[in-house]
């Protein structure tokens, strides 16, 4: 596993089954795992997928991240958590690929960092930075790609091609530079005491 806690299996397991708790909670209780905003919403997910990326390891990270993935592909059919989630997240390459890669860029940035001579705390700072970045990035950008696929949303916002950049653009840096924020100062201080009690464990 390659992490502090690979010597505990069941304390690693305990944990994963409490975070995957935590990740079904966060995708249906409103305001805990997402702040609605107009047709769009801040998620506060992704800060759950990078604790567990950084106190467990990439692969219990993109474990975690793939359950919230599969979540948000099945609740646009069924249930959907923001007016525009019917349109982009029945993509499976938008709505569970981001949040693998989630797990596995916020573990394995950790992973090479603390091998650095940079604090701790600082490397977990920079993977949850990082971590936040990739679903962001990923999902606007991937939606971009899909555009023609997706035009209904853009052609209900009254946008055109020409703006569906600075469109999604716009929500990188409001939107994407809230959600970082957020993982930069609450996944390493929750990462560090499970990391701690791992060890004394």
């Amino acid at each position: 596993m390659g992490t502090y806690m690979k010597q505990n299996r069941t304390f690693r397991l305990v944990l994963i089954s409490i975070f995957t708790a935590i990740i079904i909670l966060q995708n249906f209780v409103p305001f805990l795992g997402n702040i609605q905003i107009g047709a769009f919403s801040l998620t506060l997910m992704h800060i759950t997928v990078i604790i567990v990326a950084i106190a467990l390891g990439p692969l219990d990270g993109a474990i975690i991240g793939g359950i919230w993935g599969v979540i948000t592909f099945i609740r646009a059919f069924t249930f959907p958590s923001s007016p525009i989630a019917p349109i982009i997240f029945t993509n499976p390459l938008i709505s569970i690929l981001p949040r693998i890669l989630i797990g596995v860029v916020a573990g394995y940035t950790f992973l090479a960092l603390r091998k650095t001579k940079l604090f701790e705390v600082g490397s977990m700072s920079i993977a949850a930075l990082l971590g936040a970045l990739t679903n962001t990035v990923l999902v606007l950008g991937l939606t971009y790609v899909f555009f023609r696929l997706h035009f209904i949303i853009f052609t209900s916002m009254n946008l055109n091609a020409d703006q569906v950049l600075p469109f999604l653009l716009g929500i990188v840096f409001t939107n994407g530079i809230f959600e970082a924020a957020a993982a930069v100062v609450i996944a390493p201080t929750i990462a560090r005491i499970l990391i701690h009690i791992s060890q004394k464990n």
